[in-house]
Order: structure tokens, then C-alpha cells, then sequence
């Protein structure tokens, strides 16, 4: 069992937005008020909203209705509002000169914005593209670097009542292309270029590229990253006030990969979004107006609108950092330290990737908070995280949610004793369980993770595909939502996931997830990351191959593969001892540092892997198809 890592003290306590909202309501304990959020939604909702200070131009006549089913539950029915209202524009009357935005160039350049001036810029970007005949539920898509100008360009579409399409800023032509004609977007709004590892990476060539495939595409906007002006637009004078939408109102259009196929399109609306969001921004990252947010990220990843909506919900500071956060190594360092960053977020594949280069040269004293997401955790780096940056002081707030959840489904808060590795519990309004294949309740064993109630975040379907949306979360458990993710609760209540259940390995009839066997080989001091996978086997069904990537100074052969393999089985047990321990140069990953499991399982097969417009590194797969053809004529 799991050991508790950090414990809130009473000045955390004090300080915190959750202990607020349970002091308010009467609640003397923080589990007491999760299971009153999961039993009551009609009355935290509107809680929370009071609570955090969100407003509606015009209120709701119910809190939710389900009589579609709960796959179409819509919330704050006849409720009106505007997100860009409550992110930027009521702060720029209130807060004018407080710090919103700040940028951070590769190069080193850096400039920031107030509250007032973001608002100005916003508005009259979306006068512009009102003049360019951008009307309400019209696609825009941003194809951006992470800086103020894509906050700006998200806020100036909600003012509007357009629908944003946040595109990864890394991607080649085709893979924009397939998005801007999917969501038959009719403005696309661009940088000249950006900095990428000292590159400068080509945008308003692909965007050209890219739009002549996509014949809904009228308008190209485009931000000089030099000049810091706009072009393909005339901004108008910032009188325009926002417009107040339908809380179901359209909001975000963002696409998630496909095992096979075409990208799922993944629709949010303005109000249940917003709510959602900023909900977890405020009661799990425990954000505060004064706080400094960093989230090593991109706007085409969920976490991207996580900053710029639940950051600017709350009245933070946002700072984006153009290019990689690993490059140089201690650049996410430094930006803590120059920034003052007090809530930063990152992926525990980053922080693995980080870790060779050694710890952080200062202490970090600015930091309260880290977020982390996208992976399960390893105790080792967990510990490194926990100790070198946050210097044994901050809480790790281990969230898990997903594109489609529009927020997590489960974390803790600085307010609860944390456990090493553990996501806490469900947040806040979340009806989270464990079950069996047949639904039932699981306790102290691995289980599929559920939804048993609809949320305000949860995706409005897939863009003009309801069937693959229902097929994809409700069909297995009928009424319920499935995620996807193998998850265990413990005997003190503390919950843990265990990697994607459609990736589990079953070894003689035993299933582990993959994320396990990496854990264990990571434990390995030669092994940096660690990828598993399942290839079939005449006798057993099916065995682990575990690709590795070795840590600094460390050279793979035969009895480094040997010690590698017995590492995960004394840790595991013999059944689980890895088949073949293969070393690459890399994995390959996401712009948000997920690997791609399912392609390297593909390599190693020989099959095709599909949809790889995600992958930041596609030339990695290669290596890996490299090492198992190697391995195979030895064989």
C-alpha cells in the first residue's frame, strides 16, 4: 500500500478555495463533500458557481436536463453568459493592471500583458473577424504557438459566439489540413512562424499548404511573431461588447487521435466548459487570483484551455513559453524561477525526461502547487518531482480526466494527505467508481474506471458523429461511462490508475496493465522511459516486449536486457518478466509527452500504425521497427 508522501499543514488549510466552499456550506470533512457533490448535482453546481464568483447574464431555469438520457444531459438550461466575459473582460474592469499573460520566446524574449490590455486585444480581434463575416457557431482554427496571442485568439472567438478549433502547433500540413476540413473551419488564425529547438518551424507556409485542401477555409489570419502585429485582418476599435450565448452554446471544437482512422472531434460548450474547468482549476489546483500559472503545454492538448480558461476564470497570471519545455534542459526551471510561477503543471513523461539532466540548480521558492496529468506515475520520478523541484513542500495534484471530459475525473487537493502516485479520490461532482466487467463495485482490485452520472464538462458528442461518441463511452455499460483506464482503489480509499484497459497485456492469462511493467523497468537505474507492449506467443497467447531508453552513460546489450527483465520480475513476479527488453534511442510521443503505445505495438508487429498526426517524433517509430527486425533474424 502506497505511503502517504505530504500532508496539508494548517496555513494550507487556511489558504485553501476548497476548505472555503466546505466552511460555507457546513462541512466539516472534504470526503463528506465529494459524496454530497456526486448525490446532489442540482445543489453544487450552482454551489460552486456562487463560490468561485463565475457569472451568468442570465440565470437558469434548471441546473441540468436529462430527458434525452445521460448521454445528452445539458446544464444551466435558459442560462445565458459569456466565457470571454468571465475569463478576461470582468477582470479588466476590476483587476486593469493586474498580470494576465506573459510570454516567453525560445529566444529569450519575453513581454507580458495586464488585464486591460488583454481585454482591448481581444475585443478588437473579434471585430475583425466579425468584419471577415465570422458569425455565431462559425469554425475558426488556431494554429498558434503557446503565447498571449493564443489566449487572445480563443477569448476573441468566445466574444463572438465562434467556435474555436485549437490545432497542435507542431503539426505537418496534411494533419492540419484534415482538421480544417473536418470542422470546415472558415478562418484559420496563424503565426508567420515560430521557435522549435532552435528552429524556426515554418507556420503561415503550412497553414497555405494545408488550406488548399480545405475549401471552407475564406480568411488566414496571421500574427507576426516578429513585428507583433496582425495581418489578413482589420482590427477594429474594442467598443464591441461580448455576446451573451446559451450555456450550450458551442465553444471548443479540439481533436483528440483515433487508434485508426480520422481524429475524433470532440465539442465543448461555453457554459458547462467553463464551470467544469474552472471548478477543478480552483478546488484541485487550489489557484487563487494572485497566483502565477505555467502549464508546460499546447493549446491542441486539453491542458492548453485548461490554463487559458480555468487560469483566466480565476483571475491568474498565465505565462506561455514558446517551444519545447526540455529545451535547453533546465529551461522549465528557469521559467519557475524568472516567473515566480506558484502553480506549474507537467506530464510525468516529461519529468522522466528531465530527470537525467539532474535537478533543479535553485530551490524554487515561488512554487505552491504542481499539477500533473497525461500518464500514470513511477514512484521514483513521482519522488523526484516531490522532492528536487517542489522541495518536499508543494502537493502533487495527480489529476486524470480527458479530452472528452473537458476536465479530471479524479485528484486530490492540497487540503487531504496525499499517497505517493495516487490521484486522491473523484473530484468534486464527479460519480466515480471501479467495477467488473458486469458493473459491479470492485474494492482492492483492478477494475475498469466509470462515470456513473453525467457532468457539466462532458463532451456534447463528437462533431457530426453521435453514433462513434456512444459506441466509444456508453455502449459497454448502458447508462454509464467508460473511460477506458484500469484503476484500483485502496483500503484507505486512495484511488490509482493502471494504464489503458484496451492496452493490457494478458500473459498466460494474467492481465497486467502496460504501465506496471514500465514502472518496474524504469526502477532499473540504466532506464530512463519504458514502453510495454503485448506481441502474441504460441504458447502463452500473448508476452511483453518492453522497448527502453537508456539514462546517461549506460550502453544496451544482452545482460543489460537480462537485467532489466529480472528487475520487472522481482518486482512483479516471475509471470510478468519481460519476453525481450529492447533498447531505442527514443519513444515516440505526443506534443504533450504521452507515448504512443499503440504505434510501437504496431512497429514491432509490422502492422500499420494509423493515425500518427499526433506524434511529435514519427522517426522514432523506425527505430523501434529497427530493434524488433534485428531481434527477429536473430531469432
Amino acid at each position: 500500500m502506497s505511503r502517504f508522501i505530504w500532508a496539508p499543514t494548517e496555513e494550507v488549510l487556511a489558504h485553501a478555495n476548497v476548505v472555503r466552499l466546505m466552511r460555507r456550506h457546513g462541512f466539516e470533512d472534504y470526503w463528506e463533500l465529494v459524496r454530497r457533490s456526486q448525490d446532489d448535482p442540482a445543489w453544487f453546481w450552482p454551489a460552486v458557481i456562487e463560490d468561485m464568483g463565475l457569472e451568468f447574464s442570465q440565470p437558469w431555469e434548471r441546473v441540468y436536463d436529462d430527458s434525452r438520457g445521460p448521454e445528452w444531459t445539458t446544464w444551466f438550461v435558459g442560462g445565458k453568459l459569456n466565457l470571454a466575459w468571465n475569463c478576461v473582460h470582468r477582470w479588466a474592469e476590476r483587476r486593469p493592471d493586474a498580470g494576465a499573460a506573459v510570454f516567453r520566446g525560445e529566444d529569450g524574449s519575453r513581454r507580458a500583458l495586464g488585464f486591460a490590455e488583454l481585454s482591448e486585444q481581444v475585443t478588437r480581434l473579434a471585430e475583425g473577424l466579425v468584419a471577415l463575416g465570422v458569425e455565431p457557431g462559425d469554425r475558426v482554427a488556431l494554429y498558434l504557438p503557446m503565447c498571449p496571442e493564443v489566449a487572445v485568439a480563443s477569448h476573441a472567438c468566445a466574444h463572438i459566439g465562434a467556435v474555436q478549433v485549437p490545432i497542435f502547433s507542431g503539426f505537418a500540413a496534411p494533419a492540419v489540413a484534415q482538421r480544417l476540413e473536418d470542422s470546415e473551419a472558415k478562418v484559420v488564425i496563424t503565426a508567420d512562424r515560430s521557435l522549435r529547438r532552435g528552429k524556426w518551424l515554418p507556420m503561415l507556409e503550412t497553414v497555405a499548404e494545408a488550406a488548399r485542401s480545405a475549401p471552407s477555409v475564406e480568411h488566414v489570419v496571421t500574427w507576426s511573431r516578429k513585428e507583433g502585429s496582425w495581418d489578413g485582418v482589420e482590427l477594429g476599435p474594442g467598443t464591441l461588447p461580448p455576446l451573451d450565448v446559451d450555456s450550450e452554446h458551442p465553444y471548443l471544437l479540439t481533436y483528440t487521435s483515433g487508434t485508426t482512422g480520422r481524429p475524433k472531434g470532440v465539442v465543448h460548450v461555453q457554459g458547462g466548459f467553463l464551470v467544469s474547468i474552472a471548478r477543478e482549476v480552483a478546488y484541485q489546483a487550489d489557484a487563487h487570483p494572485e497566483d502565477v500559472i505555467h502549464f508546460a503545454t499546447d493549446m491542441g492538448w486539453i491542458m492548453g484551455p485548461w490554463m487559458v480558461v480555468g487560469g483566466g476564470a480565476l483571475g491568474c497570471t498565465l505565462v506561455f513559453a514558446e517551444g519545447a519545455p526540455d529545451w535547453p534542459p533546465d529551461r522549465l526551471w528557469k521559467t519557475v524561477e524568472e516567473e515566480r510561477v506558484s502553480v506549474l503543471g507537467c506530464s510525468p513523461t516529461l519529468i522522466r525526461a528531465l530527470i537525467p539532466h539532474g535537478e533543479p540548480k535553485t530551490e524554487l521558492p515561488s512554487l505552491r502547487t504542481i499539477v500533473t496529468t497525461g500518464e500514470p506515475w513511477n514512484p521514483d520520478p513521482y519522488r523526484w518531482l516531490f522532492e528536487k523541484v517542489g522541495g518536499g513542500r508543494c502537493p502533487i495534484i495527480n489529476c486524470s480526466g480527458g479530452t472528452e471530459v473537458g476536465a479530471c475525473f479524479l485528484s486530490p487537493t492540497p487540503a487531504i494527505p496525499i499517497k505517493e502516485c495516487s490521484l486522491g479520490g473523484p473530484a468534486l461532482g464527479m460519480a466515480m467508481d471501479v467495477v467488473d466487467a458486469d458493473g459491479r463495485p470492485l474494492r482492492g482490485e483492478v477494475g475498469e474506471l466509470v462515470c456513473r452520472k453525467p457532468f457539466p464538462g462532458m463532451t456534447r458528442g463528437f462533431w457530426r458523429d453521435p453514433q462513434r461518441y456512444l459506441d466509444t463511452y456508453w455502449r459497454r455499460l448502458p447508462g454509464i461511462w467508460v473511460h477506458g483506464d484500469w484503476a484500483s482503489v485502496d483500503d484507505d480509499g486512495y484511488w490509482f490508475l493502471h494504464g489503458r484497459s484496451d492496452d493490457t497485456l494478458n500473459i498466460a492469462g494474467k492481465r497486467i496493465g502496460p504501465a506496471e511493467l514500465e514502472s518496474a523497468v524504469v526502477g532499473h537505474p540504466a532506464v530512463s522511459e519504458a514502453a510495454a507492449v503485448g506481441v502474441p506467443h504460441e504458447v502463452k497467447g500473448e508476452v511483453a516486449w518492453v522497448f527502453c531508453v537508456l539514462a546517461p552513460g549506460h550502453d544496451g546489450d544482452d545482460a543489460l536486457a537480462a537485467e532489466v527483465a529480472a528487475t520487472a520480475a522481482a518486482e512483479l513476479g516471475k509471470a510478468f518478466k519481460p519476453e525481450r527488453v529492447l533498447f531505442v534511442p527514443a519513444l515516440p510521443k505526443t506534443r504533450s509527452a504521452k507515448i504512443v503505445r499503440r504505434a510501437v505495438r504496431a512497429k514491432a508487429l509490422g502492422q500499420d500504425p494509423g493515425d500518427l498526426s499526433s506524434v511529435e517524433n514519427p522517426e522514432a517509430l523506425d527505430e523501434i521497427e529497427r530493434a524488433a527486425d534485428v531481434f527477429a533474424s536473430e531469432a
